[in-house]
């Protein structure tokens, strides 16, 4: 058997936290190595034990979770943050997919699907499942030729992601990049993975000639 996906889950509601432990830890496929009741206590705990995946809620007092979410991955850019909240709506999808988040679910799914979440998201693919997230993320796309949604889609990206686009733009391997930014082969592969997933691309070439189509980079 393979080792099972590490998750930490963040919630400033024990209530919340004990349901998602409780589904989470029925599978044999999935470990709740720890919880968290803020975003600071989640960056903390990252640092001490690093999950695979994280369920992070928005609204926490104290550092909230879209915060938190870009602490974590500029120390950890492996970890997939899944967004989970009761709240359906685009500034808060926009802010998490800025923030380097690959999935946005509403806390009162089923928990089949918060399963399959989080399997999907150790996997390396997005989760957005929201009304919200998914007329967001096609509007974006979809229009991008329009200034304004140029904008959208540029800020979707994490300075990182930009860097590296930029540098697959000229034409540079994975290990030609890390070299340039000074980081390892496989963070770049992460952000790679994670350019593809934004721009909906099938590899890179797409990317990059969508990209450069719309001014995403020089």
């Amino acid at each position: 058997m393979t080792n099972p996906i590490k998750i930490g889950i963040i919630d400033d509601q024990p209530l919340i936290r004990q349901g998602f432990r409780y589904i989470a830890s029925a599978q044999e496929d999935i470990d709740v190595i720890w919880e968290a009741s803020d975003g600071q206590e989640a960056v903390e705990l990252c640092s001490i034990n690093t999950p695979d995946v994280l369920l992070m809620d928005v609204q926490m007092p104290g550092m909230d979770g879209i915060t938190a979410t870009e602490h974590i991955l500029k120390k950890h850019p492996d970890v997939k943050v899944v967004i989970l909240t009761t709240f359906d709506t685009e500034e808060y999808v926009f802010d998490g997919i800025r923030a380097g988040a690959v999935g946005y679910l509403l806390k009162d799914t089923m928990p089949e699907e918060l399963i399959e979440a989080i399997r999907t998201a150790f996997a390396g693919e997005s989760v957005f499942r929201t009304a919200a997230s998914e007329h967001m993320m096609a509007r974006a796309l979809q229009q991008a030729n329009d200034t304004h949604h140029t904008h959208l889609l540029h800020e979707s990206f994490t300075e990182r992601e930009r860097d590296v686009l930029q540098q697959m733009a000229y034409g540079l391997k994975n290990e030609d990049i890390a070299d340039q930014l000074f980081i390892s082969k496989s963070t770049v592969k992460t952000h790679v993975h994670r350019i593809l997933q934004k721009l909906n691309a099938q590899d890179r070439t797409q990317a990059v000639v969508f990209a450069i189509r719309h001014r995403l980079v020089k």
